[in-house]
């Protein structure tokens, strides 16, 4: 029997409703954004430009990203700062949770009937008692450029 002590660690965080996982080695902090700035003719799914403490972070609405909705009634919405290419952005969420851990071998392929939008950012699941928590790989995420958009787009037929 193959042993499974290799553990993995998640922040995790809710997005219009729905339980997601950040590799925790990828998560820089978790902040309130403040008056972020608008960028013209940007991607919809950028919310604008933030200074974090001498940093300036492309936001992304990750509602917008995901394409889903809001499921609460609550109007704050707290970021985690992640980087990329040495550019830093700030992803905006719900809520933010717990740092979890759980064995690196628990994680499934995203199951079949997973939105498609949704199964491109999110390769993989973790079942958690009673909830299924999409991991996000950030990489895809954060792919805004126009071939990215024009391959969403195509997604939404």
């Amino acid at each position: 029997m193959p042993l499974h002590n290799d553990m993995v660690e998640y922040v995790t965080a809710v997005i219009g409703g729905q339980l997601f996982g950040v590799p925790i080695a990828r998560v820089q902090d978790v902040f309130v954004p403040d008056r972020c700035t608008p960028v013209p003719l940007a991607p919809p799914e950028v919310a604008g430009l933030l200074n974090v403490r001498g940093r300036i972070l492309t936001v992304v609405d990750m509602r917008k990203r995901l394409d889903v909705a809001r499921k609460d009634g609550g109007n704050r919405q707290l970021a985690l700062g992640v980087e990329l290419n040495g550019e830093s952005y700030g992803l905006l969420i719900d809520q933010v949770g717990e740092v979890l851990r759980v064995a690196a071998g628990s994680r499934e392929d995203a199951p079949i009937n997973l939105d498609r939008r949704l199964a491109q950012v999110c390769p993989g699941v973790h079942r958690l008692d009673g909830k299924l928590m999409l991991v996000l790989d950030l990489d895809r995420v954060l792919e805004l450029g126009p071939a990215a958009r024009t391959a969403r787009a195509g997604t939404m037929n």
